[in-house]
């Protein structure tokens, strides 16, 4: 035990719920369409697909990749189309390009942010896609490799970079950071209502070096009640280290601004969200865009039955817009 954990943390806490959208249920190991584990369940397959309404011969951004699901089922759906996929992240990159060899050339993978994405440097016009789908936040595949640092079930660096090209990791942050930015940080990201003692506490027991290190630590300096309650006290944390490192709202809101752009007029965007800050961003940006038109007034949910399958899933939300004609 480190000695950083302090005399009332409680040792014995499930170090199982990472954050909204993770649940302790279900691992999501094995593609349910297929069979083979890839360490990623694409939540809302079918409905976003159904989402993107498929056009003969179109060609679909895949801008969040991972491990190639819903870029598999989009091209599995319908023979002439053609997926470009994106993703920041070299491993996952390097296995959805195994799992969708099988369809040659309609697939095509880029190792990108989908915030920075150029397509015309790709040899793309600047609106040439009839959809593009963004499933945002981390994958389950990421927080299912102990040593990226995402979750706190095993002991790991403190890294949490969805790029690691980047240099800013979770450890420089808790290790370096002032207490008010790193307080105001956890409250704004994490919306943790603890923040500034849990700041306090991050400062006072520097250095940090580990996942479960500072998972503890968090447990033992928040009131009794607040540890047993639906969410390890920790969740929320290592939500706002996860979102300052990866910048993911700075992200989603250029990703946002530009990616209609891309869009032929009628083309679908389609985005998934799994906490209410991404889903505000995600709701006011798609209705403020005056090339778009929103469908989904209200988001879409995951069923019940997937639901039952991937607990994961449960905290999802799925918007859509299209673009107008002549714009």
């Amino acid at each position: 035990m480190s000695s950083s954990v302090s005399s009332d943390s409680s040792d014995s806490l499930p170090l199982s719920l990472e954050g909204e959208g993770i649940a302790q249920d279900s691992k999501a190991k094995v593609d349910r369409h297929t069979g083979e584990a890839w360490g990623h369940y694409s939540v809302m397959r079918d409905e976003c697909v159904a989402a993107l309404d498929l056009q003969p011969g179109g060609m679909y951004l895949d801008a969040t990749l991972g491990a190639g699901g819903h870029s598999r089922a989009i091209l599995a759906a319908d023979a002439t189309v053609r997926v470009v996929g994106l993703d920041c992240d070299g491993r996952a990159l390097a296995i959805a390009q195994e799992r969708l060899a099988e369809y040659g050339d309609r697939f095509q993978p880029i190792r990108s942010n989908f915030s920075t994405f150029d397509p015309e440097s790709h040899g793309f016009p600047a609106a040439n896609f009839n959809g593009v789908l963004a499933d945002l936040g981390v994958s389950s595949m990421q927080f299912d490799t102990p040593e990226r640092g995402f979750s706190f079930r095993h002991e790991a660096p403190l890294d949490m970079r969805m790029d690691d090209r980047q240099e800013l990791t979770a450890a420089d942050i808790v290790n370096t950071w002032d207490e008010t930015t790193l307080a105001n940080t956890i409250y704004q990201y994490g919306e943790e209502r603890l923040s500034r003692r849990i700041a306090r506490t991050i400062l006072q027991r520097r250095p940090w070096h580990s996942t479960t290190e500072l998972a503890h630590a968090i447990s033992g300096c928040v009131p009794g009640k607040y540890r047993h309650g639906r969410i390890h006290p920790a969740t929320r944390t290592f939500q706002a280290l996860r979102i300052a490192v990866n910048g993911e709202l700075d992200v989603l809101e250029n990703f946002l601004e530009r990616s209609p752009q891309w869009l032929v007029p009628g083309g679908r965007i389609a985005g998934i969200s799994f906490h209410s800050l991404e889903d505000r961003i995600l709701k006011h940006r798609l209705k403020g865009n005056p090339l778009l038109k929103v469908i989904t007034k209200k988001p879409l949910y995951p069923t019940e039955e997937e639901i039952r399958e991937n607990g994961r899933s449960r905290s999802a939300k799925l918007r859509i817009a299209y673009r107008l004609e002549g714009d």
